[in-house]
């Protein structure tokens, strides 16, 4: 499948995008969009609006796990979410990949680009999107 591939890292309230060039092999955070605690149907919106701009045939949906691989709440909503989009979008494909080191991947490419602690926190949500949108293309090619 070619064309532009969102990725997304969901929060209770905030929802971190990126997005893949239209060859689907580089990933660029876009937003880190914020929403009042568990108003997904904002983040829906959100979505929604980047698939119809840019054509997105493909989402990877970060899905948070324990280390030990079981899940946990925050899972059950991610999973819950992929669902509202597949109702939303059902011509769009979404991919859960899995984010347990998705975060700490993130901050170490933020840490390495000497980013502020409160510079940090503004973009992690994006850059966490952005390795998992990695994460996604790689295991697709």
């Amino acid at each position: 499948m070619s064309g532009k591939v969102l990725g997304l890292d969901l929060g209770e309230k905030t929802l971190g995008i990126a997005e893949s060039d239209i060859l689907g092999i580089i990933a660029q955070g876009v937003e880190n969009f914020r929403f009042e605690s568990c108003n997904f149907s904002k983040a829906l919106e959100r979505v929604k609006y980047y698939v119809e701009r840019d054509e997105i045939k493909e989402i990877a949906l970060g899905l948070p796990l324990h280390m030990s691989g079981d899940e946990s709440d925050h899972s059950l909503m991610c999973r819950e979410f992929k669902e509202k989009i597949e109702s939303a979008l059902p011509d769009v494909k979404v991919v859960l990949i899995d984010e347990r080191w998705t975060t700490k991947q993130a901050t170490r490419y933020l840490l390495e680009a000497d980013l502020s602690r409160a510079k940090r926190k503004k973009v992690i949500d994006k850059m966490a999107a952005v390795v998992i949108l990695e994460t996604y293309l790689a295991q697709r090619s």
